[in-house]
């Protein structure tokens, strides 16, 4: 509980207030790591709602995967059960801003357990998938059979990154994530601490992740990121205007 404290009172890195009602779910997104590719606008635009704002950094727009172990998912006030609680997710996601708030928005987001992906799925709206995944300490593996997109890749960490650039900073620290349900517009605030990250060496990846006319692939990658990981506290979805 003490640790929960210090996260709420750790807010000097926050680009917006925290939400002012209790944090009703725990999480942890542990052993992360962030490949990021710039894409055009009108390829985006096609895959993000209208009423969401896409972000831009330099006048550029980027779309990132996570590869991460999300662990330790429980309400507030109860235990997590580790075999709903824990899988291996893969996420590729965009970057908006609707009234300031500069967050995520999903694109295609996998999980590895089949009754993990339909809890999520049903409790957050967020479009969780099932996918055949696997990893160890520098390596994961993600199969989605039923869209035929893959990620294998090979990776040697490296040391603590200690000055980090601006972009850095835009590309992870993130802190809502929007989602659409119906005809309407959510959004999800989140808090942890800033992210840790490490330099991180790609040795190998083969992917296809053909996601409407993006693309990703090995030889557009244009920057990664890795960490050990953030303990998060997130709150029930408010409605975007």
């Amino acid at each position: 509980m003490k640790e929960i404290e210090n996260i709420l009172l750790n807010t000097y890195h926050r680009p917006f207030t925290l939400p002012g009602r209790e944090w009703k779910y725990y999480q942890e997104w542990n052993n992360a790591l962030f490949l990021h590719w710039e894409v055009p606008y009108d390829f985006l635009r096609e895959l993000v709602p209208d009423k969401l704002t896409i972000d831009s950094y330099d006048r550029k727009y980027y779309v990132s995967l996570v590869a991460f172990i999300m662990q330790n998912v429980r309400p507030k006030n109860f235990p997590s059960l580790k075999f709903i609680s824990d899988f291996h997710e893969v996420n590729v996601r965009t970057y908006v801003n609707n009234d300031n708030k500069k967050g995520v928005y999903f694109l295609n987001i996998e999980a590895e357990k089949n009754i993990s992906a339909f809890i999520a799925r049903h409790l957050s709206g967020f479009p969780y998938e099932k996918s055949d995944i696997s990893r160890n300490e520098n390596s994961y593996v993600s199969i989605n059979r039923k869209k035929n997109l893959k990620l294998k890749t090979v990776f040697k960490i490296g040391e603590l990154l200690t000055e980090k650039t601006e972009l850095d900073i835009w590309l992870t620290e993130r802190y809502c994530a929007y989602v659409e349900k119906g005809q309407n517009i959510y959004r999800y605030n989140i808090h942890h601490n800033e992210w840790e990250i490490q330099n991180v060496n790609v040795e190998s990846l083969d992917l296809n992740y053909n996601i409407g006319k993006i693309n990703l692939t090995a030889d557009t990658l244009k920057k990664q990121h890795y960490s050990k990981g953030v303990k998060v506290l997130t709150w029930t979805k408010e409605l975007v205007n």
